[in-house]
């Protein structure tokens, strides 16, 4: 059997849960996850797991914050005038919306805050900070 190396296409399906055991993503009724090992196109820890799978290995991987979106940075969060965000934007804490960088880069942002002066908005990712598992099955190799 073929074992996966660095470099190499595949394809796999996959459940990621939290330390909850609730499920925050999975390729269930989805076509399988495909990329190239060693490219950087997913995160490490789930990355570093998949060499020496052949086709139709099933494995649950542990995949500490920092192998994954990395821990919270404080700097990622920003404090907007609340005037300056128009009416109709929902500003509900938790809800995802969209800003647009000076260099017309789309950033996704959660609000974490409302005042009545201002919003707290949180471009960190939302599982930074969190350790994640992943139930991983290769598929295909190329």
């Amino acid at each position: 059997m073929t074992q996966v190396k660095s470099g190499d296409t595949v394809r796999i399906h996959y459940t990621g849960t939290l330390a909850d055991g609730a499920t925050f993503d999975s390729s269930a009724g989805r076509d399988p996850l495909e990329f190239t090992v060693g490219s950087g196109q997913i995160i490490p820890g789930l990355d570093a797991a998949i060499p020496g799978m052949t086709v139709g290995d099933k494995k649950t991987v542990q995949v500490p914050a920092d192998m994954a979106y990395g821990q919270p940075d404080p700097n990622a969060r920003q404090a907007v005038p609340r005037a300056d965000i128009p009416a109709e934007i929902p500003l509900d804490p938790g809800t995802q919306l969209q800003m647009q960088t000076p260099q017309g880069q789309v950033l996704p942002v959660t609000v974490a805050e409302v005042s009545d002066t201002e919003v707290v908005l949180d471009a960190n990712h939302p599982l930074a900070g969190k350790d994640l598992t992943f139930a991983i099955e290769l598929v295909a190799i190329g």
